[in-house]
C-alpha cells in the first residue's frame, strides 16, 4: 500500500524551509573511518549510503546530507556511530560492502539513497531482518517488516518547470537532459514536457541522456549541441552531469548576454551554480529557476518520528500538497510567477494530474 506522507505536517515544508536548508554542504567531509568499526553505541544513530554521486553533488546526495547534518544539530549527535554518518560508494562493486560496514556498526536506520541501490538494499533488508532499513528513490519489498520507502512525485515539480520553460523561451525551441534513463528520470522527463506542452502544443523539445549522473564533460556537450540548434532554456535533472550544462550556457553568456540561455536546475536551489560575470564584470546567473526535491527534509523527519514512535513501513510518497517537491520562484517573471502558482493549485486539487511514466505522457498529449 502506498502511503501519501509520514508525518510532513510537522515538516512544514515549504520551498522557503528548503532553500533555508540548502544554504551549504560539508564538502570536505569524508565517509567516517568508524563507519565499520566497534566503537561504543549507546545513541539513536542513522547512516545512509550514498549512490556513486558525492555528498557535495549539488544535488540529491547533498541534500541528504544536510538533512542529516540538520538532525544531528537538533538532536545534538555528533557524526559518528553514536550519532550520523554517510558511507560513499564508486559504484556497485561498493554496495555490499558498505551495507555490511553499516550493519556491523549497529546503526539503527541503514538510508540507501538512490535508485541504483534498489537491487543490494533489498538483497540485505531480506537477509538481515532486524535491521532497519530506508530506501530513498528506491523500492524495499512491502512484504519486509524492516523496510520504509521514501518516494517523490517529481513529475508534479517538472511539469511547473515546463510551464515556466515554456513561457520563458524566446525561440519556441526547449530542451531535456536527464542522467540516466530509469523510472524516476522518466517522472523529471515526462511531467516537463507535459507542462511545456500545456502551454504550447507546437513547441520543440530536445530530449537526451548522458547516461551518467558523473559525466559534466559530456553534459556540456549535449548542452553545446542543444544551443547551437537554437535551443534557449533547458532542464537539466542530470546529478553531477548537469553542472556541464551549466558551464556551457555560462561560458556562452560570459561572451555575448544578448540572446539569453537558461537552465533549469534540480533537486535544490542551483541558482548560485549559474552564476558568471559579464564583460561589465556584473554577476548575474543563468539559473530561471530550479525544481526542488526535500530528500534531506524528508530523512530527517523520518529519523526524528522512528526515534519517538518507533518504525513505519511502507511506501510513502512526497508531493506538492506537501511540500516535498516544488519549484522555486529563482528569475521568473511576475506574469510565469502566477502561472505557476495557477498551475500548481490545479495540481494540488487533483483538476491536473501531471504523467509519470511514457503511458501517461502519451495519453495526456492525445487529450490536452
Amino acid at each position: 500500500m502506498t502511503k501519501n506522507k509520514l508525518g510532513l505536517a510537522t515538516l512544514g515544508l515549504a520551498s522557503t524551509l528548503l532553500l533555508a536548508a540548502c544554504g551549504g554542504s560539508s564538502s570536505t567531509s569524508t565517509p567516517s573511518s568508524k563507519a565499520g568499526g566497534s566503537a561504543a553505541k549507546d545513541k539513536f544513530s542513522v547512516v545512509f549510503v550514498t549512490d556513486s554521486g558525492g555528498v557535495d553533488d549539488k544535488s540529491f546526495n547533498q541534500s541528504a546530507w544536510e538533512g542529516f547534518q540538520a538532525w544531528g544539530k537538533e538532536t545534538k549527535r555528533e557524526k559518528g556511530v553514536n550519532g550520523y554518518d554517510y558511507i560513499q560508494s564508486t559504484g556497485e562493486k561498493d554496495y555490499a560492502t558498505n551495507f555490511s560496514k553499516a550493519i556491523k556498526a549497529k546503526y539503527d536506520l541503514i538510508y540507501a539513497v538512490g535508485f541504483q541501490l534498489n537491487k543490494s538494499v533489498n538483497e540485505f533488508a531480506e537477509k538481515n531482518p532486524d535491521q532497519k532499513f530506508v530506501a530513498v528513490d528506491a523500492t524495499i519489498n512491502e512484504n519486509f517488516k524492516n523496510g520504509a520507502s521514501l518516494l517523490f512525485a517529481e513529475q508534479e515539480a517538472a511539469y511547473l518547470a515546463g510551464i515556466a520553460a515554456a513561457r520563458t523561451t524566446q525561440t519556441n525551441h526547449i530542451g531535456y537532459i536527464g542522467g540516466i534513463r530509469n523510472a524516476t528520470l522518466i517522472h523529471f522527463e515526462s511531467g516537463f514536457i507535459a507542462g511545456a506542452k500545456s502551454v504550447n502544443k507546437d513547441i520543440v523539445i530536445e530530449n537526451k541522456y548522458v547516461e551518467s549522473f558523473q559525466d559534466a564533460p559530456k553534459g556540456k556537450t549535449i548542452a553545446d549541441t542543444m544551443y547551437a540548434q537554437g535551443v534557449d532554456v533547458i532542464y537539466a535533472a542530470a546529478g553531477t552531469s548537469g553542472l556541464g550544462v551549466f558551464s556551457s550556457a555560462k561560458e556562452k553568456m560570459e561572451v555575448d548576454d544578448s540572446k539569453k540561455l537558461w537552465v533549469i536546475g534540480v533537486d535544490m536551489d542551483q541558482h548560485e551554480d549559474g552564476n558568471y560575470k559579464t564583460k561589465s564584470g556584473e554577476t548575474k546567473s543563468v539559473t530561471l529557476t530550479s525544481t526542488l526535491k526535500l530528500v534531506g527534509q524528508t530523512m530527517k523527519q523520518f529519523a526524528l518520528e522512528t526515534e519517538k514512535n518507533g518504525f513505519k513501513t511502507g511506501v510513502f510518497t512526497y508531493r506538492l500538497k506537501d511540500g516535498g517537491v516544488d519549484l522555486t520562484t529563482g528569475q521568473l517573471s511576475e506574469d510565469i510567477k502566477k502561472e505557476v502558482q495557477a498551475a500548481k493549485a490545479k495540481i494540488i486539487s487533483g483538476e491536473i494530474t501531471p504523467p509519470a511514466t511514457d503511458d501517461q505522457l502519451k495519453a495526456f498529449l492525445e487529450k490536452n
